[in-house]
């Protein structure tokens, strides 16, 4: 049995990965609850509902757990929406912010019963002579703050596609006259990784100032973006502060307001990355005139963020975790420069050993591919200590599926 705290053993590790084989990804279900309810105590003092951003990770169990917890559903497609409901959440649980599809999309979502989060004025005068006052909706605003851990996941500066210009207001309260629109949230999501409390609340003013422009607000969405530490040391967003002089903020402006108004936050990475733990195994030691590589059994297919967005994850040696400390490069399998750490301080590794990358809960297994015709892996969820697979890991017939043989 696994202890029940928030970080799962090498010792642990190592056996579920003899047990389920390599590579594999490890979630750690007591980990995600401790996250959940670190939001609950922080935002106690308003009227706040959670949405877990799925995309991060959307194994059907993961959905499904985090439903049990109270969460909502954040979703960003259609296929999203249908995996929600099939996990058994209510549609008025659910959340759906889609970004550049065709409008038949977002009638297929409403047809479903779900929130609507409408991010473009194409779609949102369509809309609007297509329902009118008939089906509420919320409105997606690009704030321009320049937010977020990387360019690529910043979502609110004045370049992003993402959400329409606070200075298209003009143009949006025409919209919503001329067409009788019902709009009953704003939304606003300025990136990933935020460690300022101030840039939430620089948002949080502008949406007070917009929100004094619309009669029918129910809720008030800050998106997301929480930052949490990818190695010792590393600064993270103050969730107790945040949640004091947010919580404070949406009550007085709430009192000023037409009625109560609620506040909604969508975090993804927040709560499922530190619980997730991928394990692969140092196939070869290669030591070149300046470097030596480990190469694992794995590859930019299977965690893709590093090269990518140049994400930091913390690698260990969980066969020896008492080695020698010695410098390696980390490299994958694939036919590409896939490089998970340069100069990495990593124990002693030897060939056969397991080593494990910390925070791989979110955009990990769900950004993976088929690329070079390698496997997907297993997911393994460790609930009450005990390890169940909840994803089976590929095998070749995976990759023939939709494959349609023809005469040549």
């Amino acid at each position: 049995m696994a202890k029940q705290s928030d970080v799962l053993s090498a010792d642990f590790l190592v056996k579920v990965a003899e047990e389920f084989g390599t590579p594999v990804y490890i979630y750690h279900a007591e980990k995600i609850k401790t996250q959940y309810e670190k939001l609950q105590k922080a935002f106690r003092k308003a009227d706040t509902r959670f949405f877990y951003a799925c995309k991060a990770l959307t194994n059907i169990n993961v959905i499904r757990y985090i439903q049990s917890l109270g969460a909502g559903l954040d979703t960003v497609s259609i296929q999203e929406v249908m995996l929600g409901l099939k996990a058994g959440f209510n549609p008025k649980d659910i959340f759906y912010t889609p970004n550049c599809v065709d409008i038949n999309e977002i009638i297929a979502a409403k047809d479903l019963g779900v929130n609507i989060n409408i991010d473009n004025i194409s779609i949102l005068e369509q809309w609007g002579n297509k329902f009118g006052d008939s089906y509420p909706i919320c409105i997606r605003l690009n704030p321009h703050i320049m937010a977020g851990g990387n360019y690529k996941i910043s979502t609110g500066h004045v370049d992003s596609k993402f959400g329409i210009s606070i200075h298209q207001l003009r143009h949006i309260e025409r919209i919503v006259k001329s067409t009788k629109l019902k709009v009953t949230g704003l939304h606003m999501h300025t990136g990933s990784e935020i460690k300022d409390v101030d840039v939430f609340l620089r948002a949080v003013d502008i949406m007070f100032e917009i929100a004094a422009n619309f009669d029918d607000l129910e809720f008030l969405d800050l998106g997301s973006g929480f930052k949490v530490a990818y190695q010792p040391g590393d600064p993270e967003t103050d969730i107790e502060l945040l949640g004091e002089k947010v919580s404070e903020a949406i009550n007085k402006f709430s009192a000023s307001y037409k009625r109560p108004l609620q506040l909604w936050f969508e975090p993804g990475k927040f709560l499922v990355s530190q619980a997730g733990y991928f394990v692969v195994k140092a196939n070869v030691i290669k030591q070149t005139t300046a470097t030596v590589f480990v190469g694992v059994n794995s590859g930019f297919n299977h965690l893709i963020r590093p090269m990518f967005y140049d994400a930091f994850h913390l690698i260990r040696n969980i066969s020896h975790p008492k080695g020698t400390e010695r410098i390696y490069t980390v490299v994958g399998n694939i036919c590409e420069t896939d490089t998970f750490g340069w100069d990495r301080k990593i124990n002693e590794v030897r060939e056969g050993d397991f080593l494990v990358f910390y925070n791989a809960g979110a955009y990990g297994f769900e950004m993976s591919s088929n690329f070079n015709s390698r496997l997907k892996p297993a997911e393994v969820l460790i609930k009450d200590g005990k390890p169940q697979l909840i994803r089976r890991a590929d095998v070749l017939e995976d990759l023939l599926r939709n494959q349609i043989e023809i005469a040549l």
